[in-house]
């Protein structure tokens, strides 16, 4: 289907394309730990980086087939999810960021000396079994299973966390657990965009998992909409295509993403998207039909 694609769409444009989808799978798990938890993590690229070491030396080494080795990364990433939010999710803000930098960077620090995982030179020959369908055939399905997440008794405990999480407790909702549980799912995706991204670009070394990826994830949530799957989504297809259209001042790339935060919380200091959520945008489609019904009768 790639090679069909290829020949209609250019390879340039078609590996944007996979980037922006990889990179909405991860920022719509980090948008279940940060945007409707209210969790601060800046240490997604960490669970990212677990994941595509993982699916890359089950491939390499142990010749697994491909969808069990993006599995068995994507089940690394959310093991080691839940085992450091176990202990750490009783922190809050600055010391939960603190912590999840501090993981961040174990993590690269035990690749870069990592024998298997190539150490600093990096793991290269990595089979190209990332597609495009397979891509964004995962993409709408963590879509449609976050929405409904969101819209089900768990992801109304999880919005009042975000808000208030004393009077969360007060109201019987067990907020250590369903946090634990959001870190969780949402390293369960930050190893299945980690597996998708070393399946597709051959070649992954511990420099491309640090700190200024997991600002980047952060980013784009921010950018969309904390909380919104809509404003991920967007906060993802900016932040991808924003690179490349700034290459011809590479050096000045900080300097505009910086001006255009601070721009964005002037502006729209919930985000682009903010205040829209699937579940909102699908209820108000019925109550149209519904009206527009009634109207004809």
């Amino acid at each position: 289907m790639d090679a069909f694609l290829s020949q209609y769409i250019d390879p340039y444009y078609l590996r944007i394309l996979m980037l922006i989808g990889i990179n909405i799978i991860l920022a719509l798990g980090l948008n279940l730990i940060t945007g409707v938890t209210g969790q601060l993590s800046m240490g997604h690229a960490g669970f990212m980086s677990l994941g595509a070491y993982t699916s890359a030396i089950f491939s390499i080494q142990l010749g697994s087939p491909f969808f069990f080795s993006l599995l068995a990364g994507a089940v690394v990433a959310a093991l080691f999810g839940f085992l450091i939010g176990i202990p750490t999710l009783r922190l809050e803000g600055d010391y939960l960021a603190m912590v999840t930098i501090g993981f961040a960077e174990i993590i690269r620090v035990f690749f870069l000396n990592f024998e298997p995982g190539g150490k600093a030179v990096g793991l290269s020959g990595i089979p190209q079994n990332t597609t495009f369908v397979l891509v964004w055939s995962i993409v709408v399905i963590v879509i449609i299973l976050n929405a409904k997440l969101l819209n089900s008794r768990i992801g109304r405990a999880f919005y009042a966390i975000k808000e208030n999480e004393i009077a969360a407790e007060a109201s019987g909702i067990n907020t250590t657990r369903l946090k634990v549980l959001a870190f969780t799912a949402g390293s369960f995706l930050a190893g299945l965009g980690g597996g998708l991204y070393a399946h597709y670009m051959y070649f992954i070394r511990p420099q491309d998992f640090g700190f200024m990826k997991s600002i980047e994830l952060l980013n784009m949530v921010v950018l969309g909409g904390m909380g919104s799957i809509p404003g991920t989504v967007l906060g993802s297809v900016i932040l991808t295509l924003l690179p490349e259209m700034l290459r011809v001042v590479a050096e000045y790339r900080l300097l505009f993403y910086g001006a255009l935060l601070v721009i964005l919380m002037i502006f729209r200091p919930n985000g682009l998207l903010g205040d829209v959520r699937v579940y909102d945008i699908r209820k108000k489609l019925q109550r149209k039909k519904v009206g527009s019904w009634q109207s004809s009768n």
